[in-house]
């Protein structure tokens, strides 16, 4: 059973099908990703739901310690989608809620929010110093400066976000 393709469609279909389960569970924000290796495939769903998000994950590990032996990542993404697919139907029926069936789902952690002037000069995540500030400004300036080619107006937007992040990283103290 193992090596052999378990679910028709590739991971295309099973994308589009995954956008028709989330809308009938009612999710606007998912993702959805996937890799291979020598070590197996590993899929995985994040939905936000409520003010918590999710993740569904499967890999070819856990498919074969389960006696499934799926090894496709289109398999993995599918056997979510389907699981998925039964919560809907259980929803639409009247049988449960999505509140009812998340209970015992663990939530991802709270993720934080960056304020939008770290954002717009590029950060990921808050930086610790003036310093990190102040060498993403001068090569984004670079590249955003009237006098380099770059718009005035961006140039200007630029400013102002790296005053604002200037102001938040000082107020947050240099770690």
């Amino acid at each position: 059973m193992a090596g052999k393709k378990q679910y028709n469609g590739d991971l295309d279909f099973f994308e589009r099908k995954l956008g028709r389960v989330m809308e009938r569970l009612g999710v606007e924000k998912y993702q959805w990703d996937w890799s291979q290796s020598r070590a197996g495939a590993t899929c995985w769903v994040e939905m936000r739901y409520g003010a918590s998000a999710y993740r569904f994950e499967n890999s070819s590990r856990k498919s074969s310690e389960c006696g499934r032996g799926l090894i496709y990542a289109s398999d993995l993404l599918a056997s979510i989608v389907y699981s998925l697919e039964g919560l809907a139907r259980a929803v639409e029926q009247g049988i449960f809620t999505l509140d009812m069936l998340l209970v015992g789902v663990p939530a991802l952690p709270a993720a934080h929010d960056l304020e939008p002037c770290f954002v717009a000069l590029g950060f990921s995540e808050r930086p610790t110093s003036v310093e990190e500030v102040k060498r993403q400004f001068n090569r984004l300036a670079k590249v955003t400066h009237p006098d380099m080619g770059g718009d005035g107006k961006a140039f200007a937007a630029l400013s102002d976000n790296y005053q604002a992040c200037l102001e938040l990283v000082k107020e947050g103290g240099e770690r």
